[in-house]
């Protein structure tokens, strides 16, 4: 007996082909053909579409799967799968120490809970934790190469030393073989950013050698980001390793009608055979730390000395001049526009009425540079922003790429986050498939389905056929859409009405179950992850 039919869906089934109607049945948390049998349960699903569960190639809940486990942030949009270690940093492999430094870096993106057992330091340890604790979602694991640096360089802007990257190259193999599916890179970050190209080609070479892929967040996306995207592709030519283009923009006001130079340079390496995809969010602004601004020799050797520096008034003013007058390489090279970066999470509660103000706003009468220092002193690092420097133009012609996949980038924590987190998928298929027609609703679901399934090398996941893992959406074409705006961005989507998980209801008629149906997805030896 069928656990679950599904009687009568529209499928869209991630390929990109057009939708059929038909039934589908559910056993033992597997699609299977109806064969007539009575199941323990029938949807009618007249009017809906069914589609294959989302696949998040770009999320930040490395914490969030384990301290808020229903994780209505994701299952309420349809996500089924995520794919955690972004940016080139989150928590393992570690040592003590290093541990302790990364949860107060990372306090912004992933808050610092208290009360929280750590209980891992590799890679395979945190799969591990994961699988026992229980995920309401599938989820993957990027090595992360600042992670990796910090663990066994530390935060100092210097080369590696032979000795030091031999020893990265094998923490680095080691996570590979207990199941992660790549590396990633956070190349604006502390203290990912002092690596070298040629460092990180020979990670990638490791990288290669074991099937993953390197996902980079690049050394820019302002004044230079096509030479940031080109040393991206130049290390994946020299390594051998396949390149996932992260979050992949052009902003700021030096890009705006760009993308198509950017595009010009995704074509010529995928006519050069290069194994490459990009992700995007189907916003204009952006999102991280307040801290990620300040010039990278501002936060060399960790967060305390980074306090230390921002209390110097010789260190102050030169922040200011790199960052007012030349353009500091944490606003992407160029001049910081404090009208643009608004504040979206303190960690302090008595810092609260900042939340929702620009830094230009919270300035006054006195230099905004001045009060971006102060606020960051006054909350030890762990505000967030958002940055309004997107443009419209460019995030419809990266999305329209043949090799574009979604992914959401969004931060969970703080009083005000990037509606990103809660609203990018069913934005994809309300905003830009149904009302500006931009891609196709087939089109959309393949970006977020099949093809991100296809770069993760996912086992029987990711498209709707027999055999395959009971990941999957039903949603109404007709009204699926984000409710999560910059005003209150955490928002279920409406039009969604039920998400399974290996065939395990965790949204059911609209209400949220709290199952935690999920699984550790791990790359194996033969190139699958499963």
């Amino acid at each position: 007996m069928p656990d679950l039919l599904i009687r009568g869906a529209r499928i869209i089934d991630g390929t990109g082909a057009e939708r059929r109607r038909a039934d589908l049945a559910v056993t033992a948390g597997v699609i299977t053909e109806p064969d007539g049998a009575p199941a323990a349960r029938t949807i009618d699903a007249d009017g809906l579409v069914l589609a294959p569960g989302f696949v998040d190639l770009h999320a930040h809940s490395d914490l969030a799967v384990l301290t808020e486990p229903a994780h209505l942030a994701k299952v309420s949009q349809g996500v089924t799968c995520e794919v955690l270690g972004q940016d080139g940093l989150s928590y393992a492999p570690v040592d003590g120490p290093t541990l302790d430094r990364l949860r107060r870096q990372l306090a912004g993106w992933n808050g610092n809970p208290d009360g929280f057992a750590w209980d891992w330091r590799t890679v395979g340890e945190y799969l591990d934790r994961l699988e026992r604790s229980g995920t309401a979602v599938n989820a993957c694991y990027l090595v992360p190469h600042g992670t990796l640096r910090a663990l066994v360089v530390g935060w100092q802007d210097r080369p590696a030393t032979a000795a030091e990257l031999d020893r990265m190259r094998g923490l680095l193999a080691q996570g590979l073989r207990e199941g992660a599916v790549g590396l990633s890179s956070g190349l604006t970050y502390t203290p990912g950013g002092y690596a070298s190209t040629a460092e990180l080609t020979e990670l990638c070479r490791v990288v290669a050698e074991h099937g993953g892929y390197h996902c980079p967040h690049t050394r820019s996306y302002g004044a230079g980001a096509l030479a940031a995207y080109a040393e991206m592709i130049e290390v994946s030519r020299r390594s051998g390793a396949p390149l996932h283009l992260t979050h992949a923009t052009m902003n700021f006001g030096v890009n705006r009608g760009r993308a198509g130079e950017f595009l010009a340079l995704v074509d010529a390496a995928l006519a050069d055979g290069l194994d490459l995809t990009l992700d995007s969010y189907p916003y204009l602004p952006g999102s991280t730390t307040l801290a990620a601004l300040l010039p990278s020799w501002a936060t060399e050797g960790g967060p305390d000395r980074t306090l230390e520096r921002l209390a110097e008034p010789a260190a102050r003013e030169r922040i200011r001049i790199a960052m007012e007058e030349r353009g500091s390489d944490g606003c992407h090279g160029v001049v910081a526009d404090w009208a643009t970066v608004q504040i979206s999470g303190v960690r302090d509660p008595a810092l609260a009425d900042r939340v929702g103000r620009t830094v230009a706003e919270l300035a006054g009468g006195r230099g905004a540079t001045a009060a971006f220092l102060d606020l960051l002193l006054a909350d030890r690092l762990g505000t967030t922003i958002l940055q309004h420097v997107g443009h419209e133009e460019n995030v419809r012609a990266i999305m329209r790429h043949p090799v574009h996949t979604a992914g959401s980038d969004g931060l969970l924590t703080g009083a005000r986050p990037h509606p990103r987190a809660w609203g990018t998928f069913p934005r994809y298929l309300g905003h830009y498939a149904r009302e500006l027609g931009v891609l196709t609703l087939e089109e959309a679901v393949a970006r977020m389905t099949g093809r991100p399934a296809r770069r993760l090398g996912l086992h029987r996941r990711g498209l709707i056929r027999p055999g395959y893992a009971a990941d999957l959406v039903l949603f109404d074409p007709l009204t699926v859409r984000d409710t999560a705006t910059f005003e209150h961005p955490k928002q279920a989507a409406t039009g969604i009405p039920y998400v399974f998980v290996n065939g395990v209801a965790v949204i059911d008629d609209g209400r949220p179950t709290g199952a935690r149906a999920g699984r550790t997805l791990r790359r194996r030896p033969t190139g699958e992850t499963r």
